[in-house]
């Protein structure tokens, strides 16, 4: 919210000075961003008047001018190129001290000069001028330019939060200025227009829930073509709104000045009466910046007869928009809930400043003033005869009373302040209220629609007070240490194990690209948000993998060869009984498995290498099964299990997703669940066997689809004492083993704690593994 301190000053006028004022609206919560003056500082610059111009005799382009300074006429040489007799014009006098320019008495080629004719450059007001800056007829000749321009001023930025959109006004930050410092507000008189026209247009709400409040009035023999005050257009343009029209700068001018949109349409151009409805799907409209759109469903319209004028709340349409050749208006003055437009000027690509106000919320009471405050403008500046006021009202938003507790309040700020403080603060903020056994029970007025719990009160309380009058004081609490199960790993500790095998943490947003869950998780249907921030940020996502292959192609186009990403984050996914949220550890390497070097030979991650780390994340044993995957590579896809739950995945980047990302070289990725990984065993003592463990290889012949891993989990199911080990170490499939065999050569090592191990019970471990693989995978020993 930009505006001008004089324009402020002119609704309410503390005792403080400019920077004071800033730093007062800063602690009261309204942070200046920005502070800047309308001009830079300069003095001996006046209105002037040119009287009479020659052509310099020894120059084309420059003229020798007559200058009425006020009391004296000087000679001046001027280059501009709108010099003329007549004009009017700031002038610097000799002494004169411009941005970058001191102004002496001076021969212009051979011709004496005793000042120089500015333009809006020079004064610094405009960053180009093409020639003189013209002042009306009507200036007087010899006031310093300063005060006739209103020089003297500045222009405040605030950063409002979303919360304050009350203060999106000048009378919203008057009463705020009010409350902090108790000077007198002078609000505008508004009064009821004379109606002298019995035009009018029937107005027929559909929509009342989306727009409880609307009202409009047909003003008749307007003059489009009347200049806009300057008062008018120092004020817009110092608020950062160019002046357009006379019509069009009033309703941006009660839009700033009461927090109020409106609208003006050329009368003879709407068709029948108004409707305030939704729009039907694939209806289109002409906008005023020369777009088209077309509209959806829940799109809110304002429509004639012939269909769709305006997008409601939000922006008018060309055809039916004021021109200079307008003669008879319809001004449009409503009140549109901020749920219904909440994301519709995003998802068209618009931003406005009506947009911006009722998507936070407007004061609804102030509706009707805002119409008969504009009518005022447009009869006192453009002429004509004002109509009869239209309005459709429904049930308008309730400002429900708000209880806040006093002890609740001294407990939170940790300040004392007296009750009767808080009611003369609440008081200053315009709050009704009353107070019993400590309760004060609010009523917050129809601007102000954030007051809707006791932290909001609380919080108004304490930037009134000033929050430089809270004392920074230390906590007192006793500390202890906090329990740490030794059976559970925190997500700290996770992060240890990532960063200790070269991993990097990166944090993504859980807003991803729609398109991103089609092809990484065959996700059609993912859980999109209603407000999407961007149009590429428009799902939630149901895995982590999307964003680290985003960050890997940044990393890429910054020649980075080498990556080895992780994240720690939620994924959501949609159930039958609504939504569920999962904290998940992903990670994904890509590149030379070590940094460039002398001393190793350069080798590319593999599937085995993405394995090993994943397995150094697991306190317990996993097992890895072939599934299948969307966005993994058929041949190095596997499913990680935990006993009999899935708990991740791991594999190698699908090749079609690899080209999309452009990635030359292979990519893996793994997601586990982090509740799998954060359960270990507590290490419980064992004896060390005294006696050596002995070790048999066996080299069995099997289909070739049989699975090492689901041999090796048979044998452990069968429990056996004395087994501790068996490992697979070698494959082979050729000379010796028939077509479509191959043979699987284990590792058993054995181990007695108590004695040494005779080659008969070595025998009948070994006859029991043979019998348990023969008959459950046909495996015959080689």
């Amino acid at each position: 919210m930009q505006f001008s301190e004089q324009w402020l000053r002119s609704m309410v006028n503390p005792a403080l000075d400019t920077a004071q004022l800033g730093h007062a609206l800063t602690m009261a919560g309204l942070e200046v961003e920005e502070l800047t003056a309308v001009a830079p500082a300069f003095q001996r610059i006046v209105v002037a008047e040119i009287l009479e111009t020659a052509k310099h005799p020894d120059a084309d382009r420059l003229q020798v001018c007559k200058v009425n300074v006020g009391g004296e006429v000087l000679q001046i040489v001027c280059g501009a190129s709108n010099a003329r007799a007549g004009l009017k014009a700031p002038c610097a006098l000799v002494g004169a001290e411009l941005p970058g320019i001191s102004i002496k008495q001076a021969k212009v080629r051979g011709m004496e000069s005793f000042g120089m004719m500015c333009s809006a450059k020079e004064l610094g007001i405009a960053a180009e001028a093409s020639g003189l800056l013209e002042l009306p007829a009507d200036a007087p000749v010899g006031q310093d330019i300063r005060e006739y321009l209103d020089l003297n001023d500045h222009t405040y930025t605030l950063k409002l939060t979303p919360n304050r959109a009350d203060c999106l006004s000048i009378i919203g930050i008057a009463r705020d200025v009010v409350a902090m410092t108790g000077a007198p507000i002078q609000v505008p008189a508004i009064q009821a227009a004379v109606v002298n026209s019995n035009q009018s247009k029937a107005v027929n709400v559909t929509a009342s829930e989306a727009c409880p409040a609307y009202y409009g009035r047909v003003v008749e023999g307007v003059n489009a073509q009347a200049p806009t005050p300057d008062w008018m257009i120092r004020r817009l343009e110092r608020s950062g709104i160019r002046s357009i029209s006379a019509l069009v700068d009033i309703t941006n001018y009660v839009l700033l000045e009461l927090g109020q949109p409106l609208h003006a349409f050329d009368l003879n151009l709407l068709q029948g009466d108004i409707q305030v409805r939704f729009a039907r799907a694939g209806e289109k409209l002409s906008l005023l910046n020369d777009t088209e759109v077309t509209l959806k469903a829940d799109d809110l319209v304002i429509a004639d007869s012939h269909g769709a004028v305006a997008l409601a709340g939000i922006m008018g349409g060309k055809p039916t928009s004021v021109t200079d050749k307008t003669h008879s208006i319809f001004l449009e003055s409503a009140f549109f809930t901020p749920d219904t437009l909440a994301g519709k000027a995003r998802r068209l690509g618009l931003s406005t400043d009506s947009s911006y106000r009722f998507e936070r919320g407007v004061d609804f009471g102030n509706t009707s003033q805002a119409l008969e405050r504009a009518t005022a403008l447009v009869l006192e500046i453009c002429g004509g005869s004002a109509g009869p006021i239209t309005s459709a009202t429904a049930q308008l938003p309730e400002r429900k009373q708000v209880s806040f507790r006093y002890e609740r309040l001294i407990s939170v700020l940790g300040i004392e302040i007296s009750a009767a403080q808080v009611g003369q603060l609440l008081t200053q903020l315009g709050f009704v209220f009353s107070e019993s056994n400590g309760v004060f029970k609010v009523s917050a007025p129809s601007f102000r629609f954030d007051i809707a719990r006791e932290e909001d009160l609380i919080e108004e309380v304490a930037r009134l007070h000033g929050y430089e009058h809270i004392p920074a004081l230390t906590p007192v609490a006793s500390q202890g240490m906090l329990a740490a199960p030794e059976a559970k790993r925190s997500h700290d500790r996770l992060r240890d194990v990532m960063v200790q095998q070269g991993y990097q943490e990166v944090i993504t947003y859980s807003f991803v690209d729609a398109a991103w869950e089609r092809d990484l998780y065959a996700n059609h249907q993912p859980i999109a948000l209603k407000n999407p921030i961007a149009s590429n940020l428009s799902v939630m996502r149901s895995g982590l993998w999307g964003g680290l292959l985003d960050t890997l192609s940044y990393n890429l186009n910054r020649q980075q060869s080498r990556a080895m990403l992780f994240e720690l984050g939620s994924r959501y996914l949609r159930q039958p009984q609504g939504y569920t949220e999962t904290l998940v550890l992903s990670g994904l390497c890509y590149g030379n498995v070590l940094p460039e070097q002398w001393g190793s030979a350069a080798r590319q991650f593999d599937f085995y290498d993405a394995k090993a780390h994943v397995e150094a994340l697991f306190a317990n044993t996993v097992r890895f099964v072939y599934e299948l995957h969307p966005a993994l590579h058929p041949g190095q896809s596997a499913r990680i299990y935990m006993g009999d739950k899935a708990v991740g995945w791991l594999g190698k980047l699908h090749p079609q997703w690899q080209q999309q990302y452009q990635l030359t070289q292979a990519c893996f990725l793994f997601e586990i669940d982090v509740a799998a990984i954060q359960t270990k065993q507590v290490p419980v003592y064992q004896e060390v066997s005294k006696f050596l463990p002995v070790r048999r290889d066996l080299a069995m012949v099997v289909d070739q689809n049989i699975s090492a891993q689901a041999m090796i989990e048979a044998i452990i199911a069968e429990q056996i004492p004395q087994l501790l080990t068996v490992k697979l170490f070698d494959v082979y499939q050729g000379k010796g083993v028939p077509e479509n065999k191959k043979s699987l050569a284990f590792l058993v090592l054995m181990q007695d704690t108590a004695k040494t191990m005779v080659d008969e019970e070595v025998d009948t471990i070994l006859s029991q593994i043979l019998k348990n693989w023969s008959s459950n995978f046909s495996a015959v020993l080689r």
